[in-house]
């Protein structure tokens, strides 16, 4: 009994802490929105309340999944990661390797929001299989990669000039849709499988590149969706993209509010628990087959899983009755204006306020700080960062308003990125094309995706190939910016290599 005393008062106070960080990452597009509406762009007083309720449940709703991630997700994919890698048989791990690629896809909420946008072009089953599909095959040859040790700079190179090749062929319609799956695949519920996978395959190694090929699991599986969703380019051939813009119901008043929000509730209870079933299902599997967690690790699992299927739950319907619907709103007032082209400044401002918001950003952060013994500052990281993202975000809008095509944009920043994998440091490499999903979080999808398609909409831009990208446009930021920053931190390193040869040799002379 004081057992679980302790464990709900642990949970209490863990769950305020997420909740502090989802409020933080969320204030300061709720800040923009108010100021907008106070300013250029008024709402009305329903859609204004139904975006107050909306922030309030993606708040609770990203604090109680953050938490189930941690207390579940991760326990799940280390348990189920450590178990497989210790078969050391291959024809167990590909399999299982495959299978959690796709299973732990199907549960990422901003590949749910993308797929909600396309409910009106393609099944939304459809599109979120094929995109795990992606993801369980590149994990598997992210595996071999790690045991056949080859250069992830080699990989990637193969697997990059694959997906632009690919490109030519496909529709142009869905070009800038399949970058952007890449960005919202690799996010919260998939990571945690993803890293402990790598951890574990790294595990079997005793050289001395094994602790750095078990990063770049990420950065491979952000591939595999690029190129699953282009195969369903050509396969369906589509002509257009139609966009869910279905009309806002008319809130007059609190209970007006309720039935908006409770007619949407039911669908995500049922959407989100199709979702996590299998992922529950497989693990349980293990539980059988594999080593057996006690009973409380058992029990404390169950629980996270509760939190992640509440918070998904909370966080789709306030994305999508709240967020989507007055992102869309205001690029299609703000595109409408005589002075349209203020859309840049403003993006470029989200932007830099919602990846310094993001709270896996400062994971990362730690992560390269400790990596370097301190050479490269936190501050540094994250300020490029939020730099870089700005900078992206403002060429999403120009690219809209001047109807520029995304590959323009795309080919040049990773011709760059590549280009420097070979005189930046190996771990470098891998953690700036791990961290591509990272700056493409939460908000991205949920806010600036549907504002930039309103903004498209309101110029008489083409959907699918304007409307669409703003996501890959963010992903790629940090693919550059951190092997900078790891060039930066060679050139240091080895100047004060240089310094401390130096100072030898006047002392061996002084001698």
């Amino acid at each position: 009994m004081k057992r679980r005393s302790h464990f709900l008062t642990q949970d209490k106070t863990i769950i305020s802490e997420k909740v502090k960080d989802a409020f933080s990452s969320v204030l300061p597009i709720t800040l923009i929105v108010l100021i907008l509406c106070f300013s250029i762009v008024p709402l009305d007083s329903g859609m204004f309340l139904s975006f107050i309720v909306g922030a309030l449940l993606v708040i609770v709703g990203m604090g109680l999944f953050t938490l189930g991630a941690d207390t579940a997700m991760t326990p799940i994919g280390e348990y189920v990661g450590t178990s497989v890698m210790k078969t050391k048989k291959i024809w167990i791990i590909i399999p299982v390797c495959f299978i959690v690629g796709v299973l732990i896809t199907i549960s990422e909420p901003d590949l749910q929001v993308l797929a909600t946008q396309l409910a009106k072009t393609m099944n939304f089953w459809t599109l979120i299989l094929a995109v795990g599909v992606g993801v369980g095959v590149f994990l598997v040859i992210a595996f071999l990669r790690i045991v056949l040790k080859v250069r992830l700079s080699y990989l990637l190179i193969a697997c990059y000039s694959t997906v632009f090749i690919l490109s030519i062929f496909v529709p142009e319609t869905f070009i800038p849709l399949a970058f952007d799956s890449g960005g919202v695949t690799t996010g919260p519920m998939s990571v945690p499988f993803i890293i402990a996978i790598g951890t574990g395959v790294a595990s079997m190694r005793s050289d001395k590149s094994a602790e750095t090929d078990g990063f770049g699991l990420t950065a491979l599986c952000s591939i595999g969706p690029i190129i699953a969703v282009m195969i369903l380019g050509i396969i369906f051939k589509p002509e257009s993209i139609d966009t869910s813009s279905d009309a806002i119901l008319t809130v007059e008043n609190s209970r007006d509010l309720m039935y908006v929000f409770g007619t949407a509730l039911p669908d995500y209870l049922k959407e989100v628990a199709i979702a996590l079933l299998p992922i529950v299902a497989f693990f349980f599997i293990f539980q059988i087959l594999g080593t057996k967690l006690t009973k409380q690790n058992v029990k404390r699992i169950l629980i996270g899983v509760l939190y992640t299927y509440v918070g998904l739950v909370l966080f789709l319907t306030g994305v999508n009755v709240g967020f989507l619907p007055v992102g869309s709103y205001l690029g299609e007032a703000i595109g409408n204006l005589s002075y349209n082209w203020i859309i840049v400044p403003i993006g470029m401002i989200i932007g830099y306020f919602v990846v310094a918001a993001e709270p896996a950003v400062h994971v990362l952060t730690k992560q390269v700080y400790e990596l370097t013994s301190g050479a490269i500052p936190k501050k540094a990281l994250r300020f490029s960062l939020m730099i870089g993202v700005a900078v992206s975000v403002g060429l999403a809008m120009l690219r809209i308003l001047f109807n520029i095509p995304i590959m323009y944009f795309l080919v040049p920043g990773y011709l760059i990125a590549i280009v420097l994998t070979f005189v930046v440091p190996d771990m470098f490499t891998a953690i700036a094309f791990d961290s591509g999903g990272v700056a493409s979080g939460a908000m991205t999808a949920s806010f600036l995706m549907p504002l930039t398609l309103g903004i498209c909409k309101a110029v008489g831009g083409n959907v699918a190939t304007q409307g669409f990208g703003v996501v890959a446009m963010v992903a790629m930021t940090p693919l550059i910016t951190i092997q900078i920053l790891g060039l930066i931190y060679k050139i240091k390193t080895n100047k004060l290599k240089k310094s401390t040869v130096e100072f030898t040799i006047v002392e061996e002379i002084l001698e």
